[in-house]
Parts: structure tokens; sequence; C-alpha cells
């Protein structure tokens, strides 16, 4: 449902709905769209909204009952496939989450955060080339985004291009300097390159 087709005064709730969601105050937001769901269970953008609040607050079953359910009414929902692709994702279910946001790229391409997860994806399905390419456009998009300078670091740790992942994860320090996968990661290559001299010796 396009926002020129939805009712002013519904509208009006989706909109309070997303400035509640915005401040964190995702439980008040989910009871108004709830209470929109309730008036109208075919309303899409309030079942998407519930999925995307509940997906804050960790609440994956929840989530994916709303995801699936806005996917069920429209399969152009682009926000109920990265939903159900990031919960398989998550589950390492990479076959299962791959056909999600693939839907969900196609729907809306060039969105940041789609092709994140769409890269990494594709990463640990074994179609690494591809899955680094994503993961590139992703940051080109976004290039203040610590999960995706994460995500491409840790997949050229895993080719065992160290320079090109130290300085991903560096960077990802730089904007977020308690991120705890950034220092691991460096942590990690830093045994590794000890161990690599130690041998050479």
């Amino acid at each position: 449902m396009h926002d020129d087709a939805i009712p002013p005064h519904i509208l009006e709730r989706l909109e309070r709905a997303e400035q509640l969601k915005l401040t964190g105050k995702h439980a008040e937001a989910i009871a108004i769209l709830e209470q929109l769901v309730s008036e109208d269970p075919t309303n899409v953008s309030a079942l998407e909204e519930i999925a995307d609040n509940e997906l804050s607050l960790d609440r994956f079953d929840r989530a994916e009952t709303a995801a699936s359910q806005a996917v069920a009414l429209d399969a152009a929902s682009y926000t109920g496939h990265y939903i159900l692709g990031y919960l398989r994702a998550e589950r390492r279910l990479w076959d299962e989450a791959l056909v999600h946001l693939k839907e969900a790229n196609k729907w809306k391409s060039n969105n940041p955060e789609i092709l994140r997860c769409l890269g990494w994806t594709l990463f640990h399905i074994g179609q690494r080339p591809q899955g680094i390419v994503t993961l590139e456009r992703s940051l080109n998009l976004d290039d203040g985004s610590t999960l995706t300078l994460c995500d491409l670091g840790v997949a050229y740790l895993e080719l065992r291009n160290f320079a090109k992942a130290r300085a991903l994860l560096t960077r990802a320090l730089d904007l977020d300097p308690g991120n705890v996968r950034a220092r691991e990661c460096i942590a990690a290559m830093d045994r590794l390159e000890m161990q690599k001299e130690r041998m050479q010796r």
C-alpha cells in the first residue's frame, strides 16, 4: 500500500508510530500498530512496522509472524521479505535467507541494509566473490555502517586478506570504539599474524 492510497487518519497514526519507533519507544509504537491491524487485518504497512519494531526488541518469533502476514498479503512487501531473510540468516538457514533477501532486493534495490544481509548470505552460501561485491555495494551506499564494515572485514579475514580486513575493522572501531565484534576480529588477526611470524623464523 502506497502512502497516497492510505486514508489520512490512518497515515497519521502510522506516522505517530514511526516517530515512537525512531525514539526507541517500540512497545508504544506496537500498541498503535496493533490497534490499526485489529481494525483492518489487511493493513500491510502496519504489519511491516510491527515486524520492524519486534525485531528491534529481539522478539524474533513475533517479528516473523508479522512479516509473514505482510508477505502473504502483499508479495511485493520488501520490508516483510527483508525481515524474514534477516531472521533466516540469523539462524544460519542460508538457502531460505537467500530466497527472501533476493525478493526484498527485487522490490527495493539499492537499499544498503538489504544489500548487507544479501551479501553476507551470498558469502556464506559459497558465492564468495558475489557476496563481497554485494557487501562493497552496501558500503558504498552507506559508508558509515559499522555492521557492513564488520561483515566485510570478517569476509576479507576469512579470505586471509588481512590488510583489507584490518582497514575495514579499524574504521568500524573509529566510528564505534565499543564495537566488540571489530575488536575481537582485530585481536584474532593479531594472533594469526604473530603465529605466522613465529613459523617463518
